[in-house]
């Protein structure tokens, strides 16, 4: 039975350049090709939970220009039901992905940073490329709170679920359950400070880490709404960032949750 989530977050239009190494300071280098995408860390994540079977709410916003249809393309193809505002300019994410899936990535928000707070009840995913006072009228009335805390900075939430990195961590720590990711290591999830799961994702080879970590998430709050064990959906929410690493593209890369079966069953 399909289970319902409300993604309140960024939306965003991906510029990428693939190089062979990410450039150092100062540095200029040729690109080996130039893409466009639909991204933003709250669409991925909307489009990610619809590919593997979720009925998805989004509260975003987009700008009045032509970013804002290309911005929202693979939404609308996911069915994600869209409340969105018009506001100011849609936000874009400029992106560097070298030969060995290492991105560099600096996002402008536009939009993203006029969004209204709302408090949409239900399941919530969230993240932090909107504005603080966003993300805490997400958590008021909601059935169960989950935070991708990225990109990092200090928050006064305690989510039912945080989701972050090893270096979002030393930020961001407060969650009733805390799932870490550690790369190509996989992830763990901890209960007041005491690990309760631990996976490893299927080895892939990898060409962009992008949507990796929306892929993760999303797919940690699906398992787990879906009531799913703690294991199992760590194990999952570790293959399906695997499978979007091994695909080129933010949206394009997330997985369904077939494709998810398919390489567990591997």
């Amino acid at each position: 039975m399909a289970v319902d989530l409300t993604i309140v977050g960024s939306i965003n239009l991906d510029l990428v350049a693939r190089v062979e190494r990410l450039p150092r300071a100062g540095e200029t280098i040729a690109g080996l090709s130039f893409e466009r995408f639909p991204g933003g860390k709250g669409a991925n994540q909307a489009v990610a939970a619809a590919r593997l079977g979720a009925r998805v709410k989004m509260i975003g916003a987009v700008g009045a220009d032509p970013f804002a249809d290309e911005a929202l393309t693979e939404l609308r193809h996911a069915r994600v039901d869209l409340q969105l505002q018009s506001e100011g300019v849609t936000g874009v994410a400029l992106i560097l992905v070298d030969d060995a899936a290492e991105t560099q990535i600096v996002v402008v928000p536009g939009a993203n940073a006029l969004v209204q707070p709302r408090s949409p009840g239900g399941a919530v995913l969230t993240q932090l490329e909107v504005p603080d006072e966003v993300v805490l009228a997400a958590a008021q009335g909601a059935d169960f709170f989950a935070l991708n805390a990225a990109p990092a900075r200090p928050i006064d939430v305690e989510p039912d679920l945080l989701i972050v990195n090893e270096l979002e961590h030393e930020v961001v720590s407060r969650g009733k359950l805390v799932a870490v990711t550690y790369g190509a290591a996989g992830a763990a999830l901890f209960e007041d400070g005491r690990e309760v799961a631990r996976a490893t994702p299927p080895t892939v080879d990898a060409v962009d880490g992008t949507a990796a970590g929306d892929a993760f998430a999303a797919c940690l709050v699906v398992s787990l709404l879906e009531g799913r064990a703690r294991d199992d959906a760590l194990r999952r929410a570790c293959a399906a960032g695997a499978v979007a690493a091994s695909r080129h593209g933010a949206q394009p890369s997330l997985p369904t949750a077939s494709e998810v079966d398919a390489i567990l069953a591997t």
